[in-house]
């Protein structure tokens, strides 16, 4: 699945974007007008990451709302050079 995160499924939305010209009515100018509109996307901010899942560890593409609120459980990184205990 493209460009969608995999945990809260956020994906691109489309929405206009607004070319204004003129001065704002509050710095003196007579009005802000609006001279077009054109169609445009928003996507989410999407990364790559690995992601501990049931145990396993995959790379999936995560939105940064779920790194950042803790949604997504990253994988404990082993210290290098270090000996395993058994």
């Amino acid at each position: 699945m493209g460009m969608q995160c995999r945990i809260c499924g956020k994906k691109p939305v489309t929405g206009n974007q607004i070319t204004r010209r003129g001065k704002a009515k509050y710095l003196g100018g007579v009005g802000r007008k609006v001279t077009g509109i054109s169609k445009r996307r928003f996507k989410p901010n999407l990364q790559r990451i690995q992601v501990e899942l049931d145990g396993k560890v995959t790379r999936i593409r995560v939105c940064v709302a779920c790194i950042r609120s803790g949604r997504v459980k990253r994988p404990q990184k082993a210290k290098p050079f270090q000996s395993v205990k058994v």
